[in-house]
């Protein structure tokens, strides 16, 4: 299956811990990040997940922040250290690609945060990104 999603990261299930109806999934990625999914219990059991299982954890490019500072303070768990490879600015949005450990991730922010956060290529941020919305695909 071709998806749109630029963000495809594979890893490995660490934990499961199942609610009633959610579950949250850790995944370790390949470059030794680690990543919180939250996902449905059906999912859960229609991929097969467990610890061991191959997967790739995809996020879509406008759900991932940038910070260049100090992050603290926030429920977001998924905070992936990286460095800036690219930049590419249109007239109201930004495309930023970030290289993390082991991967790339591309963020789509608009072009005023590009400039007020003064990025470019080298830049060190950290990409952040909601449990919930990560999702996975069983590999």
């Amino acid at each position: 299956m071709s998806l749109s999603i630029r963000n495809q990261i594979p890893g490995t299930v660490t934990a499961v811990t199942t609610g009633e109806a959610m579950a949250t999934v850790k995944v370790r990625l390949d470059g030794g990040q680690d990543v919180t999914a939250a996902i449905t219990l059906d999912a859960v059991k229609d991929l097969g997940l467990a610890e061991g299982s191959a997967v790739h954890t995809l996020v879509k490019a406008t759900e991932v922040a940038l910070a260049t500072g100090p992050v603290e303070g926030l429920s977001i768990r998924n905070r992936l250290s990286g460095t800036v490879r690219e930049v590419a600015t249109g007239a109201a949005m930004a495309t930023v690609r970030v290289s993390v450990q082991g991967a790339e991730l591309t963020a789509a922010i608009t072009k005023d945060a590009a400039t007020d956060l003064g990025l470019a290529e080298g830049s060190a941020v950290t990409a952040l990104f909601k449990s919930t919305e990560v999702s996975l695909s069983a590999v």
